[in-house]
């Protein structure tokens, strides 16, 4: 490798190998015990102040600790927090489980102090961007495989990649992925444990920062200085936390009859190799599935519930009148019912000597005061103070403000989109569609899991038992009746209905103003930054004209969800030349899809003329 790079880019061999150890020096971790146990020590009392519980299910740490012992351990956890980089290794030093290598983002320049501390703790370095550097991807995948070849300690990353600013699982990169499954891959070992690890919090630390990035607010700039003012966070209560850590699953059977082998024996195993489509698609199977099983052992709250209903209150009834107590404490029972017929996991202290379901909800409601309030009895949305100004308030400022809170409400109606997103795809076939008959629902429904697969996490060739497991758990409430051929509505399952359908409105609403701006604006290409720009501005405009009802059509990840599902798509091209990321749109294919979501064509006719090919 070293001597291929070094004819590529004109340096000599010991150039190269000179630069690969700054690279690795950069990189490395350097665990050292006496920094872990003054991480241990200062993380005790910071989650004292900060949690009013931390529940582990001993039973998945017990099977951590026996796998550990067998062979190479990948953790796995999902990224909803910045706590979520100390919580895994804090409870393995709690428990005396050897501590995790864990891949993280090089820390900024203003914050080498924090980097220093996290490296001493077990972390290694990635840069945020690597691009086609070939010396840094060898040198990143070697240092990886070893880990993972030795075994010398459980390998921890986020197969999400990024921590999710909505707290909904994440489109899994599959870089990492790819580097890790290697190993088993050319028969270095014998077989990888995967450990799915699923964190929960009642209320995150990051909420109004997540919201406003959504805006498109920047961020505060990250430093050690800015790490020590916000230690006013720890005068507040965020209730408590769930860690759950996944059955241990093994490569080794996972990719039993998906995958040959045989091919990485052609070549030498010390040289890089170009993962095959078979692999490819072997990894991103993988990937998805630990998302997903990530998702099952997550655990939700009544807040989570409250918030879905909440969203599906017009806004100016949360701003303005408050939507009544009793109603709120009424539907959320109703809604648990649904979530636990759903098969969710859910943290509701009840039953004998437990506290009141009311008592449950209005402490809920307390713990998130920074959302919303109650008086009167009546719930309303919380909006940020606005500093005093010499000139009034604009409609646009107004709806930022606005805007935030509905985002952050958003972002913990996201946490049970899991449980209910399935059964809601099923529900708005049937309402877009107006058909009763199976195979045209099926038809619909693979459309929509296309359409949104960015948005909500789907394992690769699973639709018909997506399909399925819908239609079980519609039956299962009494929502629909399901024969060989049909699936008709029951008229005792009308609530139901009604909820799911409006539980994945604000998507398919936001979904259409993108599709509206593609097609109706004059140009074809657009530079990314433009795009996001320009979509704010229509769903802004529409908002204030009271045509658009969603705030959430003002998120920017919902923005490059839509671009990311066009190019799946082929309706929308990213052009590799331009440093701007350009795209170039096909607009009468993008007139298609809205036009089927929107019930005007069957999804058979988006195949039916070559310039909307998909």
């Amino acid at each position: 490798m070293a001597k291929e790079i070094a004819a590529e880019t004109g340096s000599s061999v010991e150039e190269v190998r000179e630069e690969a150890c700054e690279i690795l020096e950069e990189m490395s971790q350097n665990l050292q015990l006496k920094c872990i146990r003054l991480m241990g020590f200062t993380m005790t009392k910071v989650l004292k102040r900060l949690y009013s519980g931390i529940f582990v299910n001993m039973e998945g740490l017990n099977m951590l600790q026996q796998s550990i012992q067998e062979h190479p351990v990948i953790l796995m956890p999902n990224h909803r927090s910045y706590m979520d980089f100390l919580i895994i290794s804090y409870i393995m030093f709690t428990y005396d489980i050897p501590m995790p290598f864990i891949a993280a983002g090089i820390p900024l320049s203003g914050m080498k102090l924090v980097g220093e501390l996290l490296r001493r703790s077990g972390a290694f370095f990635i840069r945020r961007a690597i691009g086609s550097d070939k010396l840094y991807w060898a040198v990143l995948s070697e240092y990886v495989r070893t880990i993972v070849k030795t075994g010398i300690a459980p390998l921890e990353f986020y197969v999400e990649g990024l921590r999710s600013r909505t707290l909904k699982s994440v489109m899994p990169k599959l870089g990492m992925m790819h580097m890790v499954m290697e190993p088993f891959f050319k028969g270095e070992v014998y077989d990888i444990t995967l450990i799915p690890i699923s964190i929960s919090y009642d209320r995150v630390l990051e909420e109004s920062l997540l919201a406003h990035e959504l805006l498109g607010i920047p961020k505060l700039k990250e430093s050690t200085m800015a790490l020590l003012k916000a230690s006013k966070v720890l005068q507040e209560d965020y209730g408590s936390m769930h860690v759950n850590f996944g059955r241990p699953m093994s490569v080794r059977h996972l990719c039993e009859g998906k995958i040959n082998r045989c091919q990485y024996n052609l070549v030498p195993r010390d040289l890089p190799q170009k993962p095959s489509a078979e692999v490819q698609a072997c990894v991103s199977w993988l990937a998805n599935l630990m998302v997903r099983v990530q998702e099952e052992g997550s655990v939700m709250g009544p807040w989570a519930l409250m918030a879905c209903l909440l969203l599906q209150a017009p806004t100016i009834v949360l701003t303005e009148e408050g939507l009544p107590w009793q109603e709120l404490t009424d539907k959320t029972l109703w809604l648990r019912k649904l979530a636990l017929d759903f098969g969710a996991r859910l943290n509701w202290p009840s039953g004998q000597g437990q506290a009141p379901d009311t008592d449950v909800m209005s402490s809920t409601v307390a713990l998130h005061g920074s959302v919303v309030n109650r008086k009167a009895g009546r719930v309303f949305l919380v909006q940020e103070k606005e500093p005093v100004r010499n000139r009034p308030i604009s409609p646009e400022e107004e709806m930022i403000s606005t805007a935030a809170a509905v985002l952050m409400l958003a972002s913990y109606r996201n946490m049970s989109l899991h449980i209910f997103v399935r059964p809601a795809l099923l529900v708005t076939a049937l309402h877009i569609t107006k058909t009763t008959q199976k195979d045209e629902l099926l038809a619909f429904f693979c459309f929509l899991q296309d359409v949104f697969s960015n948005e909500f996490i789907f394992i690769p060739g699973n639709s018909s038992q997506d399909f399925e497991e819908a239609c079980f758990l519609l039956k299962k409430c009494g929502a629909v009746h399901v024969s060989e051929q049909e699936v008709t509505v029951s008229d005792a399952g009308l609530e139901v209905l009604s909820f799911l359908q409006a539980l994945l409105q604000p998507f398919i609403d936001s979904y259409q103003v993108i599709f509206r701006y593609l097609c109706e604006n004059e140009a074809h290409v657009y530079a990314e930054k433009q795009f996001l720009t320009a979509v704010r501005n229509l769903a802004t405009e529409l908002i204030l004209s009271g045509e658009l009802h969603t705030y959430e059509a003002l998120s920017s990840d919902t923005h490059k969800n839509v671009l990311s599902a066009l190019q799946r798509l082929d309706t929308v091209t990213k052009s590799r030349a331009s440093e701007q990321n350009e795209y170039t749109v096909n607009k009468a294919a993008v007139r298609r899809i809205d036009d089927v979501l929107s019930g005007k064509i069957p999804p058979q006719m988006l195949h039916t003329t070559p310039e909307a090919k998909l």
